[in-house]
């Protein structure tokens, strides 16, 4: 196999391995807070929302020392254990217990912050300037299957269930941590990729094995003039994230005028975000190549895609529906519930994350190719605090006020995406003539 042909597989077989793994987590996410509500058990007393805020919470604090750990052990291994302890919160699942429901939570916090730094390593030590955009949408179109088919399995298991039962409970999340553990152990099928191949592998290998303060390096990069311009755009994802991976969800689980298959509908509202992030990442990625008309476009039609969401969810979704009790809410919205908008509305949320999302993997990976590891890192620390902050204030703020604070921040960190491509494209015509 040819070197070029090595780095492709890798990126094939990262995308497929959190398939795997987030499929069993973001399903996890989506329908935790539903599933809480109906536990029968007096014993627990958890909620799903603070569970997600400890996670990004510990996920944010755990970027300091997440670069570390990767060059340590290396990111094979780091992304095998991580994603042991994400099979550990799902499976807790079966028997759930309200200490052990937030002890995984700080666990998988911890685990999270060396997954992510690590895939970041990865993707970027097998990608060069011009495969960068195109891996990127390649991992992204994988990843994002995991929301089409773990909710599937939601619709089929769950359909026309007005409770979820222990027994349903039980049977959905043993299978879900089987799966999860497949994708941990697909992670030893990623080759080491040959480092005279490319001398921008070289340089990152290099910087990754300099064991002088990465930390410190994190630190330097998360004041530098790049990384403040993209925080605003990195950190609106962190609450989108939260708003598409858990609150939307339950707003759907909740209203009771979408009819006795309200619980069901999680699952295919999931898989509908799912089609729009595959959408997104295989168009803005796979066929974006040579990134001709730059990366704003792209961003601008996510921010589109996404005010179209807020408002229909504004007019379709009762304003209670994020902390409504299990019996759901007969608040009326401002239209009469439907099925078809609700659903049109999760597949553009997924749209619009992808757009996002791709295009800031693309800028991070171009502008901290050298030091991969801790740019990743600083990004998941900004995201993540910024989700954290989000499902803390989900288990308080009506559907109104979050949708605003989201129109707010996708307007901000636009603005402040598009000045930080500009300092992308002025880098890469210095770079193209430095090479001359």
């Amino acid at each position: 196999m040819t070197p070029e042909g090595k780095r492709l597989s890798n990126i094939i077989v990262l995308g497929f391995g959190f398939m795997f793994m987030f499929t069993a987590f973001q399903t996890c996410g989506n329908i935790e807070q539903t599933v809480i509500k109906s536990f029968n058990s007096s014993e627990f007393h958890g909620s799903g929302y603070t569970s997600m805020s400890i996670i990004y919470g510990v996920f944010s604090a755990s970027n300091l020392i997440a670069p570390s750990v990767v060059t340590v052990i290396g990111p094979q291994l780091s992304m095998f254990f991580s994603g042991l302890l994400y099979s550990a919160y799902i499976a807790m699942f079966i028997h759930p217990y309200t200490w052990s429901f937030y002890t995984a939570s700080v666990l998988v916090g911890i685990g999270a912050a060396v997954l992510w730094t690590a895939q970041g390593n990865v993707l970027a030590i097998n990608s060069t300037d011009s495969t960068i955009g195109r891996n990127s949408g390649i991992f992204w179109a994988l990843l994002q299957f995991s929301l089409f088919f773990g909710n599937l399995y939601i619709y089929c298991a769950w359909h026309g269930h007005v409770h979820i039962t222990d027994k349903d409970r039980q049977t959905v999340f043993i299978s879900l941590t089987v799966i999860s553990l497949v994708g941990c152990f697909l992670f030893f099928l990623i080759r080491k990729p040959d480092p005279e191949s490319s001398p921008v592998n070289s340089e990152v290998t290099e910087s990754l094995l300099e064991p002088e303060s990465i930390e410190i390096k994190a630190c330097k990069m998360f004041v530098s003039k790049e990384m403040l311009l993209l925080s605003v755009s990195i950190g609106y994802t962190g609450l989108e994230l939260t708003f598409y991976s858990g609150v939307y969800g339950t707003c759907i689980g909740a209203m009771t005028r979408f009819g006795q298959d309200a619980k069901s509908l999680i699952g295919i509202s999931g898989i509908c975000i799912g089609i729009g992030e595959i959408l997104g990442g295989g168009v803005f990625g796979l066929l974006n190549k040579d990134n001709r008309f730059g990366r704003n476009p792209v961003v601008l039609l996510g921010l589109i895609t996404h005010y179209v969401a807020f408002y229909l969810i504004f007019l379709n979704i009762a304003s209670d529906a994020p902390i409504a009790p299990e019996a759901g809410t007969d608040l009326q919205s401002y239209i009469s519930p439907n099925v078809g908008v609700a659903l049109l509305c999760s597949f553009l949320l997924g749209l619009g994350d992808s757009c996002f999302n791709t295009q800031l993997l693309s800028i991070i990976g171009f502008l901290f190719r050298d030091n991969s590891a801790p740019a990743f890192a600083v990004f998941k620390f900004i995201q993540s605090i910024m989700a954290a902050l989000a499902f803390y204030y989900s288990n308080y703020l009506l559907l109104h006020w979050q949708l605003l604070i989201l129109v707010i921040a996708g307007f901000l960190g636009s603005v402040t995406f598009f000045v930080a491509e500009g300092v992308a494209q002025s880098s890469r015509r210095e770079s193209d003539y430095d090479s001359i």
